[in-house]
């Protein structure tokens, strides 16, 4: 994680005690993360924890997070991801490889594009506007842009607009094109019984794969490392993992805090300073996205919906809701698009982040 740009600021706040400081970020986080559900917000348990630490943060809490907790979180988040690559993505991808991998690499031109004007422009610094621009799983985006040296801050506040930006969209253009299908998206199981064997598998990937990311010397150990075994082991031992809401909502807390409470009134002024452009860059990636979709309707007979739906820039598990929700939508289509997108991102962000830093020195 980037280190604060500054000491923290004598305050009230300051002066509490470390208990009363957890306190004051639990009870704020349990506020804004109901308000944001409420509001059916994408990623709630995450941007409502890390709001909560941003201001607790600026405003000179003391109290962070110990490292094992975020990196234990990284590998849920890691095997998150891994598992939900299912042979029937494969499959669909493989149908139709070619239109994929042009709507992809489109997208990631484009992106490309933006982070480097944002990077020469000076708008954010070093390769921080690349690795926000990118289209991919906003948490994997933000873990690996700090293994790389970008502020994990700044790409945060880029990825997690674009998140909403997205979600919005797409729920708006959903409800407007067609009427839904009737299809109930079921309330979360909080505490389901734990199945012991695929919960202490999953508990295993997360140990592992943090070791062999590290014995590899992995960018993001933890999570790549847990992404990779996972992968391995769903697809080709069709192994399952166990990863219930309370887990994953305290995983998401935990990297939403670390993140939030490394926050400094310098950096959260200059992201206010940048949002008009932030927003600018957004709606121009969601222009250009909604341009292929267009593409891929007329070349290659795709229903509109689910051409939009597939390239929406990102906030995968909303798109997934939308489009199951969505008459006329080829799910398999959405998903296998938006996935191969990650993995080319995830394979390629690095060397994309490096190319744009060396020539926006030169």
């Amino acid at each position: 994680m980037s280190p604060p740009l500054e000491a923290p600021v004598e305050t009230r706040l300051a002066r509490l005690s470390p208990v009363a400081q957890w306190g004051v970020l639990v009870g704020l986080t349990a506020i804004l993360s109901a308000l944001l559900g409420y509001a059916q917000f994408p990623a709630q348990f995450l941007i409502g924890p890390m709001i909560s630490a941003v201001i607790v943060g600026v405003n000179g809490a003391t109290v962070r997070l110990p490292k094992r907790s975020f990196n234990v979180a990284q590998g849920m988040v890691g095997i998150l991801v891994g598992a939900s690559i299912s042979v029937g993505i494969v499959a669909a991808f493989l149908d139709d490889w070619y239109v994929f991998l042009a709507a992809v690499l489109g997208t990631l031109v484009a992106s490309s594009v933006l982070g480097w004007l944002i990077s020469s422009w000076k708008i954010m610094p070093g390769t921080t506007g690349v690795w926000g621009s990118l289209p991919g799983a906003s948490t994997a985006m933000v873990l690996m842009a700090g293994a790389f040296g970008a502020d994990a801050r700044l790409v945060a506040v880029m990825q997690y607009l674009r998140l909403i930006f997205v979600s919005l969209a797409a729920a708006i253009i959903a409800k407007l094109w067609v009427a839904p299908t009737g299809v109930s998206i079921n309330a979360p199981a909080w505490f389901p019984s734990i199945d012991w064997i695929p919960f202490l598998l999953t508990l295993a990937v997360v140990l592992a794969g943090g070791a062999s990311g590290r014995a590899l010397r992995l960018p993001s150990p933890f999570f790549l490392g847990a992404f990779i075994l996972a992968v391995a082991l769903h697809l080709g031992g069709g192994i399952s993992f166990q990863l219930p809401e309370w887990l994953l909502a305290t995983s998401f807390t935990a990297i939403g805090w670390t993140i939030g409470l490394d926050f400094t009134r310098p950096i959260l002024m200059h992201a206010f300073r940048a949002l008009p452009q932030i927003a600018a860059s957004i709606l121009a990636l969601m222009a250009i996205c909604g341009a292929i979709a267009w593409g891929l309707v007329q070349v290659f007979d795709i229903d509109p919906l689910t051409a939009y739906l597939a390239m929406s820039p990102g906030g995968l598990e909303s798109v997934a809701i939308i489009a199951a929700a969505s008459k006329n939508v080829d799910l398999s289509f959405v998903m296998a698009l938006q996935m191969a997108r990650l993995l080319i991102v995830l394979m390629f962000g690095p060397a994309i982040s490096r190319f744009v830093a060396r020539h926006v020195r030169e």
